[in-house]
């Protein structure tokens, strides 16, 4: 039987924000990504056949808790845990769902709701010192590469990884801020940004330093906020022609877990999943045919810059090791070759973990959709998402819209 296409047809977010400043609880941050999601799609909750929730820090079943507020319809509702791509995972499974025939209509949801500071002070109030970690084998590379500090465990570890870029293919220390600069730079015309705020690459550059070279503008931030999108089959689009214009389809999306090299050959850059990315795309591009000279614009994961240039060589963007080109060329803004993170990115939209994946959609679907106002990247017509959890899983997807290829076969 042959796989059902899927679309996105709805979208909604919140405002990203610093943990507590909205004096909204998950259950309201969700109620209002999901309303928007739901009146861009013209449509209602009763409408939705099973959803995904995706978030890292709540007990259990905070999924059917917020979308509670909706009513109890009785729909299958997965609760996912993928570290920072715990969204695009929950898209992800959505779109395999619609794939397989088990329903028409899906919502994929992200939620977070944190704590100012890093993210070791959230793990410790969750209390699970007696068991083993998801990145114990992690803080081993690290250990028998460049040591520990007290810094924040994912700041060492793709500072690290920016480190051994620098030693190994001559990298220099402003590339990573010239990324940071950037992203802030980009995040001045979204509205729904928690910065907003113009810097100057020397803010950048002398910004408090968090780990070895890395400064505070150059690290995503904790970040309240909640993100939403309605998918729906070939089959409901075209009993539905109202949404085709609107309509973004999913034209191939990869999810993976690390290879090998990850622990095995002791280097941070492996270390925080550059392979697996790397593959991931290579399957893409090939699943798809269409490859990273066909992409106008890009929303990748840059919780940390140094994990924007590397992203950069994964997505083969580029040969490996000449990232710094590409900042050198400024082929990653207006202007250039590609547009990257528009939307701010990471370090400048925020970074509520479980909504990460899931914002990126909704960027990507409204940049093809050209309603983005001052930050809407010129002739859109097909648009690259990366998004990476250390744990690990990594996720990859190119959308496009889907007019002109519904005007054919639906």
């Amino acid at each position: 039987m042959l796989r059902s296409r899927v679309f996105v047809i709805g979208l909604g977010m919140t405002k990203f924000t610093k943990p507590g400043s909205s004096g909204m609880d998950y259950p309201e941050l969700v109620k209002e990504a999901v309303t928007e999601a739901l009146s861009d799609a013209r449509l209602q909750y009763k409408d939705i056949q099973q959803a995904t929730v995706s978030y890292l820090f709540g007990g259990t079943c905070c999924g059917q808790r917020a979308l509670y507020e909706f009513g109890l319809t009785g729909i299958p509702i997965f609760n996912i845990n993928n570290a920072c791509a715990s969204g695009s995972s929950g898209v992800f499974l959505c779109k395999q769902i619609l794939e397989s025939g088990n329903a028409d209509v899906v919502m994929a949801v992200g939620f977070e709701k944190m704590a100012t500071g890093s993210l070791d002070k959230m793990r410790k109030a969750q209390k699970l010192d007696d068991r083993a970690t998801s990145h114990d084998h992690y803080i081993e590379v690290m250990a028998d590469t460049y040591g520990l500090t007290t810094a924040p465990i994912t700041a060492q570890m793709f500072g690290n990884a920016g480190r051994e870029h620098m030693e190994k293919y001559g990298t220099k220390r402003e590339h990573f801020a010239k990324i940071a600069w950037k992203n802030h730079l980009h995040s001045v015309h979204n509205p729904k940004s928690q910065f907003t705020k113009e810097f100057s690459l020397d803010e950048v550059l002398n910004s408090r330093k968090i780990h070895d070279f890395m400064g505070l503008l150059e690290c995503s931030p904790t970040s309240d906020g909640a993100a939403a999108v309605v998918l729906c089959s070939e089959k409901f689009l075209a009993k539905n022609q109202r949404l085709k214009a609107q309509a973004v389809e999913i034209a191939g999306m990869k999810l993976g877990t690390d290879q090998p090299s990850v622990f095995a050959e002791k280097s941070n850059i492996k270390m925080v999943g550059f392979d697996m990315m790397h593959k991931l795309a290579g399957e893409l591009y090939k699943e798809t045919k269409i490859g990273p000279d066909d992409v106008q614009v890009i929303e990748l994961h840059d919780c940390f810059a140094p994990n924007e240039l590397l992203a950069y060589e994964a997505l083969r963007l580029c040969p490996i090791g000449k990232g710094g080109e590409i900042v050198d060329r400024a082929d990653n803004t207006y202007g250039g070759k590609w547009v990257i993170n528009p939307s701010g990115g990471l370090i400048s939209k925020g970074h509520p973990i479980g909504a990460t994946g899931v914002a990126q959609v909704v960027e990507l679907s409204n940049q093809l959709r050209g309603r983005c106002g001052k930050r809407q990247v010129s002739n859109v017509r097909h648009a690259l998402q990366h998004n990476i959890g250390i744990g690990g899983a990594g996720v990859v997807a190119i959308y496009k819209l889907a007019e002109e290829r519904a005007k054919a076969k639906i």
